[in-house]
C-alpha cells in the first residue's frame, strides 16, 4: 500500500516507520532539520518496544511529487490541518482514504469539509512519542493502540484494509461502530488533562493527589461529557465515564505531561483551540455553561498569541 504520513511528528514518525518496516511505500511529509536528517540519515526509532532504523526513507516537505496514496495518516498538529489539507491534495485519488490521528473530536469535520467527509474515517489514538532531534522518533509508552471506524457506523471493505495494514505492524488496531463516541471519550481525558496541566504548570501526579485541584479536573470532565451529551454522542457514552476517566488518570504515569502542556510551557503554539477552545465554542452554542474551560481558555490565549508572533 502506499501511504502518506502527513505530519512526520511522533506519531506520525513512529506509525510511518512501523509501516515501513512491514513493507509498505510510505512517505514523510516534514520540515526543515528533521526533513534534512531524514533524507540524508534515515527515520531512527527509539521505543519501549525495541529500536530499528528506516533507511532509505522517502521523505518530502511537498508531496505534490508523491503521486496518487492509498491511505494518508493525518497526524499534524490540529492547528495546521487547513495547511496539510492544501498539501495533501495532489495524492488524493477517487479511492485514496483519509485517516486522522490528530487530538480533539472535529478533526474529520475539518478535512472533510475541505476535501470530501467520502473520504474519511474516523480514527483516534493512544500513544506517547516525541521528536527527541532531528530524524529521530521516540516512543515511551507500552499501549500504543489505534481505533478506526466509518463515520457512519456501517462495516466496510475499505476499514478492514486499513484495519489489516495498520495491525500488520504490531499496533493493537481495533474497529469501532460508534467512532464518535470513542473520540469524546478519549478526548474527555486528554482535554481534561491539557487544561489541568497547563493552568498548574505541573505534571499529572503533582495535581491529582491535591483535593482542591483534583475537584477542579473533575469539574472540567463534568463539562466536557455534558457537552457531548448536548451534541447528541451522550447518548452512547458510558454512564459511569466520569469515574472511568478520573480511573485512567489515576493509572496514568504521574510523569507524562500532555503535548498541548509541553508546547505552552516552551512557549510554543498549542493546540489550545481544539483541546479547550471547542469545549467553550460548543458549550455557548448549545447553552451549556463551560465555567472551567471558560477560564482555562481566558487564561491561555494569550500566551497562545503571543507564540504565534514569534
Amino acid at each position: 500500500m502506499k501511504i502518506v504520513i502527513m505530519g512526520t511528528g511522533g506519531l506520525g514518525g513512529y506509525y510511518g516507520a512501523l509501516l515501513a518496516r512491514s513493507g509498505h511505500e510510505v512517505h514523510f511529509v516534514a520540515r526543515g532539520h528533521h526533513l534534512q536528517a531524514i533524507c540524508e540519515k534515515g527515520l531512527q526509532v527509539r521505543s519501549v518496544h525495541g529500536g530499528f532504523l528506516v533507511r532509505p526513507a522517502r521523505a518530502t516537505d511537498n508531496p505534490a511529487g508523491v503521486g496518487e496514496a492509498d491511505l494518508v495518516l493525518f497526524t499534524t498538529k490540529a492547528y495546521q490541518t487547513e495547511e496539510a489539507v492544501e498539501l495533501v491534495k495532489p495524492v488524493l485519488g477517487p479511492e485514496t482514504v483519509i485517516v486522522p490521528l490528530q487530538n480533539g473530536v472535529d478533526a474529520a469535520d475539518r478535512i472533510g469539509s475541505l476535501l470530501g467527509m467520502e473520504r474519511l474515517l474516523g480514527g483516534m489514538t493512544w500513544i506517547s512519542a516525541a521528536v527527541e532531534a532531528p530524524g529521530v522518533i521516540g516512543q515511551y509508552s507500552s499501549f500504543r493502540r489505534i481505533v478506526i471506524g466509518e463515520l457512519d457506523g456501517r462495516s466496510t471493505r475499505r476499514i478492514e484494509r486499513v484495519r489489516d495494514v495498520l495491525a500488520g505492524t504490531g499496533v493493537n488496531v481495533e474497529v469501532s461502530r460508534n467512532i464518535s463516541e470513542v473520540l469524546w471519550t478519549k478526548f474527555a481525558f486528554i482535554s481534561s488533562v491539557s487544561a489541568m496541566g497547563c493552568l498548574t504548570r505541573v505534571s499529572l501526579r503533582d495535581y491529582r493527589t491535591i483535593e482542591e485541584s483534583y475537584e477542579v479536573l473533575k469539574e472540567v470532565i463534568g463539562e466536557i461529557v455534558a457537552v457531548a451529551k448536548a451534541k447528541g454522542v451522550g447518548v452512547g457514552l458510558a454512564p459511569d465515564i466520569l469515574q472511568n476517566t478520573l480511573a485512567t488518570i489515576g493509572a496514568s504515569d504521574g510523569k507524562i505531561k500532555p503535548s498541548m502542556q509541553r508546547d505552552a510551557e516552551a512557549g510554543r503554539v498549542s493546540e489550545l483551540e481544539s483541546m479547550i477552545g471547542i469545549v467553550v465554542r460548543l458549550g455557548r452554542e448549545m447553552g451549556v455553561p463551560t465555567p472551567v474551560m471558560r477560564f482555562a481558555y481566558a487564561v491561555l490565549k494569550p500566551g497562545q498569541l503571543l507564540a504565534g508572533k514569534r
